[in-house]
């Protein structure tokens, strides 16, 4: 169950980056496209730095014991916003992406949005 939430989210949260073809631009889906799940210290360990997911979308062979290192030292990754436990649950009513607005929106707000 666990691993079920920490995957969800880190690609499905409020302000998460979505493209396709001539607008994907792979280091935007990288550091947008997939969440910076900041834990506390302990969580952080237990889980092997997964919540540094937006580095390993950037650079998928950078070891997981050296991810905390380059979040400290590259400027572009510190740049990037975290997803704190409180925010993460937010996005669990996070379950589609709308096109028109360019962002996840939960189903609520998809069936109370006026038809055209």
């Amino acid at each position: 169950t666990i691993g079920v939430w920490l995957f969800y989210v880190q690609h499905q949260f409020e302000d998460a980056y979505w493209a396709t073809g001539d607008q994907l631009d792979p280091l935007d889906a990288a550091l947008k496209g997939s969440s910076y799940y900041k834990l506390p210290r302990v969580l952080q360990w237990i889980t092997g730095n997964i919540g540094l997911h937006h580095i390993h979308h950037l650079r998928p062979r950078i070891p997981n014991y050296h991810l905390q290192a380059c979040q400290d030292t590259v400027p572009v990754l510190q740049a990037v916003s975290p997803l704190t436990l409180k925010r993460s649950l937010r996005s669990l009513a996070m379950n589609l992406w709308d096109e028109q607005q360019q962002k996840m929106v939960s189903f609520r707000a998809l069936r109370d949005r006026p038809r055209a």
